[in-house]
Formats: C-alpha cells, structure tokens, sequence
C-alpha cells in the first residue's frame, strides 16, 4: 500500500468507525432481532427463535402486501411529480429576468420548513371546517360544499403527496440548476442556427447535460420517499381504512404500538431491502451514464 492511502484511510477512520457505530451496529441488531419472537414484555428474559418466520408472516400478510403497494405508489408518484416541477422549475430560474434572485430565495424556503411542521400546515389547509383549500375552492365556484380531503379513501394519499412534493420539489430544483450553469450557451446559439427549437435544443443539449444531476437527485428523493413515516403520521395515522399506511408506519406499528420487536425488525429490514435493491438498481444507471459520459 502506497504511503498516500495508508494516511487516507488513517484520515477516514474516525469517521468509518462513527458511521460503522451508528448504522452498522443498529442494522445487525436489528436483523438480529428479526429471528426472534420478541414481545417487548418478555423479551429480555426468554426470546424465543423463530427463524424467517416472521419474514414469511409479513410477506404473507396482506396488509403488509397493501403496505408495500402504498409505499410504492407514493413513491412513484411523489418523486416523478418532483422531478418534472423541478426541471420545469429550474429551466424557469436559469432565465435572466428581473427579480430572478430573489425567486431563488423563495424556492428554498418549503424545504427549509421541517417536514413535521409542513405535515401540519397542510393538515390545516384541508380540514374540513375551516381549511384554506375548501375556502378558495368554493369561492372560485370548483367545488360546492365543503370536502374532507384526507377523510376520503381514494383521495388521502394523493394529497398527502401533494403536500410531500410541495416541500421537497426545491431539492430537485436547486440541483438541476446546478447542473444547467455548467451548460454553454454557445451550444444553444449554435443549435439555433442550425434550425433547432427550444424542444429540440432541450432533447439534444439540456437533458444530456442535467441526466448525471437528475439520477442523483432521483436516488436521494427514492429513498427517502419508500421510507416515509413523519408526514403519514401527522397527516392521516394511517388512515383512512388504511389507505396511507406505508412500509414505515407498518414498522412503528408493530415495533412501537403493538410491542412486537421481532416481527416489527422483520418489516425494518424488508423496507432496507426494497430500498437497496432500488438504490441499485439506480447505482448502476448512474455507473453506465458515467461509462457512456
């Protein structure tokens, strides 16, 4: 080993081994626990090993099944929505026109905005009684009575996402502008030229230019989005009949309210492999993208 990596990883070391006590520790423990019939009442004098037992139960439980399709659903339409508004957004903002910098500010202030105080802004927009979503709309003649937004089965979950994608399209937005400073505008002037529109001009010069930004950023809003808890249990606790529970809220059920550490570690590390195999999936998109780049 070369004296310059021999001090690199001396340098990383601490590091590796906070980050080593911090997640490694917890996720071993955790599969550890997932093997065991663990009531949290009993479990520290008599656990009982069970093997994949609980990982049959929850595959074969349908709410479990229905837990996955909610957090996949969620996921898919939360983070697609983010990242169009947040193309669109930071196509807009790489304008020159006046007040630009001041727009820019704005757009950080949802994602700045912890998302359990976001949860309870919108909650407050959609209440029933006295919410600002029904007011407007009744003013503008949309609606004619007063909704109950996350009271209703089929419409919870899509406002929940609205509400999601409101606070954390800025994340999209702030890297894709990044990635469109690097652009040359001579390529635009050279594209215009040759007889190429702004369509055109965005398929062959814009899009390639942001992809390697956009893969990041999808990989980050992805696993944060499957592993959404905050803003379901603030909004909706799961409800209505269910209907926006996902993976994580099945977890903290399981481990937090019914005390059942096993088959709650169990649904844990189900949710980190559904979440790693997307991550993968993503890596290699980006590794091929870097061998084509």
């Amino acid at each position: 080993m070369r004296r310059q990596d021999a001090v690199a990883w001396w340098l990383i070391f601490p590091a590796l081994l906070v980050a080593g006590g911090v997640a490694a520790y917890p996720l071993v423990r955790t599969l550890y626990l997932s093997f065991f019939d663990a009531p949290l009442i009993s479990f520290a004098r008599s656990p009982q090993w069970i093997g994949i037992g609980n990982y049959l139960q929850a595959l074969q439980y349908p709410a479990f099944q229905d837990g996955v399709r909610h957090t996949l659903y969620f996921t898919a339409l939360s983070v697609g929505a983010e990242l169009v508004l947040g193309v669109l957004t930071a196509l807009l903002l790489n304008q020159q026109f006046a007040g630009r910098a001041a727009l820019r500010t704005l757009l950080i202030l949802p994602l700045a905005i912890p998302t359990v105080v976001n949860a309870a802004m919108w909650r407050w927009i959609y209440n029933p009684e006295y919410g600002a979503l029904n007011a407007l709309l009744t003013q503008l003649h949309v609606i004619t009575g007063y909704r109950s937004w996350l009271g209703e089965e089929g419409l919870a979950m899509h406002m929940v996402i609205l509400a999601d994608v409101w606070k954390n399209y800025a994340l999209v937005t702030l890297i894709v502008l990044a990635a469109l400073q690097t652009v040359n505008r001579d390529l635009y002037e050279a594209a215009a030229v040759e007889g190429a529109g702004a369509w055109r001009g965005f398929w062959s010069i814009t899009l390639p230019a942001i992809r390697p930004a956009l893969l990041v950023v999808t990989v980050l809003r992805t696993v944060e989005a499957m592993k959404v808890f905050d803003i379901i249990y603030v909004m909706t606790r799961g409800g209505p009949a269910d209907s926006t529970k996902t993976l994580s809220f099945y977890v903290y059920q399981e481990a937090f309210a019914f005390l059942r550490l096993g088959s709650g570690a169990a649904y844990a590390f189900l949710t980190v492999m559904l979440i790693a195999l997307f991550v993968g999936l993503y890596i290699r998109l980006i590794r091929a993208e870097a061998a084509t780049g």
